[in-house]
C-alpha cells in the first residue's frame, strides 16, 4: 500500500477452474501494469450448502439448473495451485492477492504468506470470520457492498476487537450486483464512509466500463478494484461484468493520468502555465497617444495583450496619475 492509487484486477473465478487460465490472467495482469492480481479461495463444501440457489445474475449467466453448490465445485483451485499461482506471480513481479471464504482458506491464505487479506461484501455480517481474519493482524481490505452503515460499523469494531488496528483496514464502496447499473453506485457513499469512520476507502466497481472508477480516484479512493477477464464471451458466473484485457489496460493508463491530474491541491500556476502568462494575460497600455504629464484616464488607457507591463488588477491606482513621459498608442504603460 503506498501513496498512490493501489489497483486489484479482480480475477476471480475467471480462470474457469484452470491452473493455465489462472496463469494466462496473471499474464493479462502484469501487461496492464496493475499492482495485484487477486483469485478467490474457498472450500465450497464450507462454503454453501448443497442447495443454496444461485444469485440472479448467475442464473443468468450460467445453467439454471445447476446449483450453487455445483457451479462453484467447478472452479474451485486447490492449495498445490495456489502455491504455483503465488510463485508465477512473483516470478512476473505482481503482488498475489486472494479472497478468503471459509476459515480453512484463510489457514491457507495465510501459511502461504499473504500479507494483504480482502474480505468480500457477503462476509462483512460474518462475525465470526471477521474476528478469525481480525487475529491475524494483516492489512485487510473490506468490500461493503449491501450493507448499511451500521452494518460496517459492526464489521469494524470485529475487527479491530480481534486485533487489526483501524489504521490497517480499508472500506471499499461496492454494489453486489453483476453488472451494477450506474443509478445504483450511489459514489458519495464512499465519501460517507471516509468521514464517518475516519478510515481509508476506495472502490470495488461491478459496472460495465470504466467510467465510475476514474470518478472514484477523484473523489478520493486509495484502491480501486475491478473483475476481468480473457474473454467476455466465456461461460462462468463473473465474464460478463469484467474488463477484457485492452480495457483494463486503458483504465490502469486513465487512473494514473486522473491521479496526476489531481496534483497538491494548491492554487497556483502551474510552471509550464507560467511560460504562457505573457502571451494570454493583459497589460494597461497607451490607448492614444499620451504626452508626458498628461492624466491618465479611462479614454485613453486600455487594457491589451502581452502580459508583461502592469497588471489590470492595478488599473484603479493608475487612473487619475500623470505620465512621467510621452507614450505612443499601444506602448506598456
Amino acid at each position: 500500500m503506498s501513496d498512490r492509487v493501489f489497483i486489484i484486477a479482480e480475477a476471480g473465478v475467471n480462470h474457469n477452474g484452470s491452473l493455465e487460465l489462472a496463469k494466462e490472467l496473471v499474464d493479462i495482469a502484469v501487461e496492464a501494469g496493475v499492482d495485484a492480481v487477486k483469485f478467490q479461495t474457498f472450500k465450497t463444501r464450507l462454503l454453501v450448502t448443497p442447495d443454496t440457489p444461485k444469485a440472479s445474475y448467475q442464473k443468468e449467466l450460467t445453467d439454471s439448473m445447476e446449483t450453487q453448490f455445483e457451479m462453484l465445485k467447478k472452479l474451485e483451485l486447490d492449495e498445490e495451485a495456489h502455491v504455483e499461482l503465488i510463485r508465477y506471480a512473483r516470478e512476473k513481479g505482481i503482488l498475489f492477492m486472494s479472497t478468503p471464504f471459509d476459515h480453512e482458506s484463510i489457514n491457507i491464505l495465510d501459511r502461504l504468506g499473504l500479507e494483504i487479506f480482502k474480505i468480500g461484501s457477503g462476509d462483512l455480517t460474518n462475525i465470526p470470520f471477521l474476528r478469525h481474519i481480525g487475529r491475524l493482524n494483516k492489512q485487510v481490505i473490506l468490500s461493503t457492498g449491501m450493507s448499511t452503515i451500521e452494518e460496517v460499523g459492526q464489521a469494524l469494531h470485529a475487527l479491530i476487537e480481534a486485533g487489526t488496528p483501524l489504521g490497517r483496514i480499508t472500506l471499499l464502496h461496492a454494489n453486489t450486483d453483476y453488472p451494477t447499473s450506474f443509478r445504483d453506485v450511489n459514489l458519495l457513499a464512499m465519501k460517507t464512509l471516509a468521514e464517518k469512520f475516519q478510515i481509508r476507502v476506495g472502490y470495488s466497481d461491478h459496472t460495465l466500463g470504466i467510467e465510475i472508477p476514474m470518478a472514484a480516484v477523484a473523489m478520493g479512493a486509495s484502491v480501486i478494484e475491478k473483475h476481468f477477464t480473457i474473454d467476455r464471451n466465456m461461460e462462468g458466473p463473473d465474464h460478463k461484468a469484467s474488463l477484457e484485457p485492452s480495457e483494463l489496460l486503458q483504465m490502469v493508463r486513465s487512473i494514473r493520468n486522473v491521479e496526476l491530474a489531481l496534483g497538491d491541491g494548491e492554487k497556483k500556476p502551474s510552471e509550464n502555465e507560467k511560460l504562457n502568462m505573457t502571451a494570454a494575460r493583459k497589460s494597461i497600455v497607451a490607448g492614444t497617444d499620451i504626452s508626458k504629464g498628461e492624466l491618465f484616464t479611462t479614454e485613453n488607457l486600455m487594457v491589451k495583450r502581452p502580459g508583461n507591463g502592469i497588471s489590470p488588477l492595478q488599473w484603479d491606482k493608475v487612473i487619475g496619475t500623470r505620465a512621467i513621459r510621452d507614450y505612443k498608442k499601444d506602448d506598456l504603460i
